[in-house]
């Protein structure tokens, strides 16, 4: 039955993500130009407006879909734009299955960043050896970040979600301080820029393009996050505090130190994506170093359905949208706000299953039977 139902969220997030597409292309069709024209004499001719309305959805999809995976180039932005999404997404992941909604992956991820980025261009390690602590320096920086919000929420019952809002303030104007002093800035720069991390600490990139290694430890991580909730002591006690923390206080669990725990682990997933980028992607730091990754992160998971593999996926399609959407603007003057759209479209969506199940007209029931139908 558990596998039954893996298999149907599955179903109603890919039928969630169709479904932002269609929104999607009529959002095409009203703005387009040449589209509203031809339906300004639709009754004298409709095939015009059905053909320009068809063309018009179908150049702009082809050319997202080409920015993203069109060729070797645009599958290593992909990819680039999908490590730190699954590095945070399974940080919002991990506390959420302990019962914790972390929305402060972005302050992990700069902590993360600042404690990689400074090891990464103020030591001078061997080889190999410095790249590594460098790495194990962003995730402690994303970790201790984290862990003060689970002992904030253990010691004190500070809420969570209040206390990673204002932790994001505290590390991005706390980067942009930083990146003013002598300890950071970039000698003979004014702007907020580091020096360029040491070659020994950059992570390896591939083939000519901007993919790094990086990709492979997200992945890794994502295996790691799947083994530890799902086979290990640990992860059945900080899933069994996220389900019922009644009844697993009941059990003899420490609760507060399940929520240390989970923000631990989460802030260093998350700090994880900061060195991701200040090693291998953007190499020096800059107050720009986060992007939007912490917050995607939080919309990654949602579609993730709490799952680490489902995570992966939704980061690719989340890296692919943003990839892809440059391409898309350039080729058909498409604004890139239309991929903002799509996200928030299909978040909305995954988070209202009942919505989805109402548009296909499927109904719980029936697809309980389809499916032991199809499994057996």
């Amino acid at each position: 039955m558990k596998d039954r139902a893996w298999v149907r969220e599955l179903v109603v997030s890919a039928l969630a993500v169709l479904l932002a597409l269609v929104v999607g292309a009529l959002l095409i069709i009203v703005s387009n130009p040449d589209v509203t024209s031809a339906f300004g004499y639709f009754f004298a001719r409709p095939m015009d407006a059905v053909s320009e309305a068809t063309d018009a959805v179908g150049d702009t999809y082809r050319a997202l879909f080409l920015g993203a995976f069109g060729g070797r180039q645009q599958l290593a932005e992909t990819l680039v734009a999908t490590t730190p999404l699954i590095c945070t997404g399974l940080a919002v992941t991990l506390a959420f299955r302990t019962g914790l909604f972390n929305i402060g992956g972005q302050g992990q991820l700069i902590a993360g960043a600042l404690c990689a980025g400074w090891v990464g261009f103020a030591l001078h390690l061997p080889p190999v050896v410095h790249v590594l602590v460098a790495l194990l320096a962003g995730v402690a920086g994303g970790a201790v970040w984290g862990g003060i919000i689970g002992l904030l929420k253990a010691r004190t019952g500070a809420h969570e979600v209040i206390t990673t809002i204002m932790f994001n303030y505290v590390a991005l104007y706390g980067l942009t301080w930083l990146l003013t002093t002598s300890a950071f800035q970039r000698p003979g720069r004014n702007e907020p820029i580091s020096p360029v991390v040491d070659h020994n600490a950059q992570l390896a990139q591939f083939g000519g393009t901007r993919l790094h290694l990086g990709l492979l430890i997200a992945l890794l991580a994502a295996v790691l996050v799947w083994w530890l909730l799902a086979r290990s002591t640990l992860g059945f006690r900080l899933r069994a505090v996220g389900a019922n923390p009644d009844a697993a206080r009941t059990a003899g669990m420490d609760i507060g130190r399940a929520y240390v725990l989970a923000m631990l682990l989460a802030g260093g997933l998350a700090g994880l994506a900061g060195a991701q980028q200040v090693l291998g992607t953007d190499l020096p730091l800059t107050d720009g170093i986060a992007g939007s990754f912490g917050f995607d992160g939080i919309t990654v998971a949602l579609l993730g359905r709490g799952s680490p593999i489902g995570t992966v996926f939704a980061a690719l399609l989340f890296g692919a949208l943003n990839s892809g959407g440059n391409e898309m603007q350039a080729a058909t003057g498409t604004p890139l706000t239309l991929v903002t759209v799509l996200q928030a479209v299909i978040v909305a969506l995954v988070a209202a299953p009942a919505l989805v199940r109402a548009v296909f007209r499927i109904r719980a029931e029936r697809a309980d039977v389809v499916l032991a139908k199809g499994w057996n």
